[in-house]
């Protein structure tokens, strides 16, 4: 399946241009306000659900529209990182892992003078807009 790009018009100056991407992101930005706020009430309101449901309720809950059901669900976490490294390394288990780089860490390094090459990276430019108000 293929998706269609969305073909925009732009603005012919790019002072127009400037202007119209400052509206659009106020508008994204005042939308993700209200997106925020619903989110917070879904957030407060599961809460309320899971500290609620009676225990006797155990299979859940349904209204007119909707049904709904506490889930336990078990999720791994490291308790001690020294153990969890040593068997990633000892057993080749690297897929236990994302792979992602700190760019903090990585910068912090290449401050203090490790070489690219040491740390096995390499830099690329990721090019962005900067937008201000005036």
């Amino acid at each position: 399946m293929t998706t269609k790009k969305k073909a925009y018009k732009f603005p012919k100056k790019m002072g127009t241009c400037a202007d119209r991407l400052y509206e659009i992101k106020q508008q994204r930005l005042d939308a993700k306000k209200i997106v925020d706020a619903l989110e917070a009430e879904e957030k407060a309101l599961k809460q309320h659900i899971i500290d609620t449901l009676p225990k006797s309720e155990a299979s859940g809950v349904a209204g007119k529209v909707a049904r709904v059901s506490v889930i336990t669900k078990e999720i791994p976490q490291v308790k001690n990182w020294s153990v969890f490294y040593k068997y990633v390394k000892k057993n080749g288990a690297f897929d236990l892992m994302q792979r992602r780089l700190n760019t903090a860490a990585v910068n912090e390094r290449l401050d203090n003078g490790e070489k690219e090459k040491t740390l096995g990276i390499e830099i690329f430019n990721a090019v962005t807009v900067s937008l201000n108000k005036i």
